[in-house]
């Protein structure tokens, strides 16, 4: 048996370049594993195919789960012939823009490399990932990374000082599609300094850090879903450095510089937003 652990990501930066003429967007983000996971066990079955069982969350489990599609992948490309029982753990809140389908993709390409020994690089592995999903080969390594391209252009950063977060998503799902579709890339007014992000990562600054937090597709979900500022702005007003949505969203991350801090925000949104996931968290260094 094999197990490996899918982690959460946020966005302590996110830039859209432009559209390209594929339909896909070019991005610079810079990508931050947390310590929110899902664990997923992976053993060989005397049954051909790929078997997955979830449990914590309503999610399918044919061959429309990420899961089903990244080991069946990985294991056309070795020439598995044997069968494999998967089971998914889920903690991370579902649509909610901390990469839980793509880590848990991503964790699926490291487990069955191990279990079948296949060899496989790291980076021979993100290459069979983005055939998947632009995140996938960003979450099989994680970390603090500068993300280029699709997602795919990766490039480690120093990681940021420590401190706590707190982790909200609120009761409604965010389709990327949607985000993506209706952004107007073209005539974006702000951009977030993301190269000055990245040295005060370098410096350990985290007042610089936080100083540059931006996401520009919080030009759409903030416009579509109010409550998405409302929760920074809270944030911030009860003691985070800053506060900021993660990917498309809807969850809202706040950074503070002491656990205290991080917990007392985190009551007050269970108090007064019920339907709220909420966590209190660290930065985790990736896989």
């Amino acid at each position: 048996m094999i197990k490996e652990k899918a982690y959460a990501k946020i966005n302590l930066g996110l830039d859209v370049l432009r559209r390209r003429a594929d339909g896909y967007h070019d991005v610079r983000m810079i990508m931050q594993t947390i310590d929110i996971c899902d664990d997923l066990t992976f053993e060989k079955s005397v049954m051909q195919g790929v078997h997955l069982k979830i449990t914590g969350a309503d999610l399918p489990a044919d061959g429309d789960n990420l899961i089903c599609r990244a080991a069946a992948l990985i294991m056309e490309a070795g020439a598995i012939t044997e069968g494999v029982h998967i089971t998914l753990q889920k903690r991370i809140p579902i649509a909610a823009g901390m990469a839980g389908g793509s880590g848990d993709a991503a964790a699926t390409l490291r487990g069955l490399n191990k279990l079948f020994g296949l060899g496989y690089s790291t980076q021979e592995l993100q290459q069979l990932g983005v055939k998947l999903g632009a995140d996938i080969p960003y979450c099989i390594a994680g970390g603090t990374m500068l993300s280029e391209g699709i997602g795919e252009i990766l490039t480690p950063l120093s990681s940021p000082p420590a401190c706590h977060l707190v982790v909200a998503k609120p009761d409604i799902d965010v389709s990327t599609a949607y985000v993506y579709g209706n952004l107007k890339a073209d005539s974006l007014t702000y951009h977030p300094d993301i190269d000055g992000m990245a040295e005060a990562l370098a410096q350990g600054n985290l007042k610089g850090i936080t100083d540059r937090m931006g996401n520009v597709l919080e030009t759409v979900t903030q416009k579509a879903y109010p409550i998405i500022a409302d929760m920074k702005e809270r944030m911030r007003k009860l003691g985070a450095e800053n506060a900021l949505m993660s990917g498309s969203g809807p969850t809202v991350f706040g950074i503070c510089k002491e656990k205290e801090t991080a917990e007392r925000i985190a009551a007050d949104i269970r108090e007064r937003d019920r339907a709220c996931a909420v966590f209190v968290t660290t930065f985790h260094g990736g896989t």
